[in-house]
């Protein structure tokens, strides 16, 4: 004999096929990347693309050699604080950039 749970709900289906279409991961994408353009600011932000976060490390594509350097050297630390103050949910802790010079400079929003 097997056990019918009977019918599901709307609430758990509609959580179930958010989470397996992947919808709420782009949202939450979305989000990062708008949070990220808000503290890098409007000149180092259109060179950049969030890649994640992973064990509190948020990876960030960066356009061209200069800027990464620069990153690395002067913004990094100032860049870090503003993420860990405005969203401490995100629990970064470090940043780490990545040259990826195919990157087409995007318009902020």
């Amino acid at each position: 004999m097997t056990h019918d749970p009977g019918p599901l709900h709307v609430s758990k289906a509609l959580s179930e096929l958010i989470a397996l279409r992947g919808f709420a991961r782009v949202q939450g994408d979305a989000q990062l990347q708008a949070d990220w353009d808000q503290a890098a600011g409007a000149e180092v932000a259109p060179h950049t693309r969030v890649a994640g976060i992973s064990r509190g490390t948020l990876q960030v594509m960066v356009a061209n050699p200069a800027l990464l350097a620069e990153l690395n050297g002067f913004h990094k630390a100032a860049i870090l604080l503003a993420l860990q103050q405005t969203r401490p949910e995100y629990k970064v802790k470090h940043l780490k950039f990545k040259l990826q010079t195919n990157l087409k400079k995007r318009e902020l929003k």
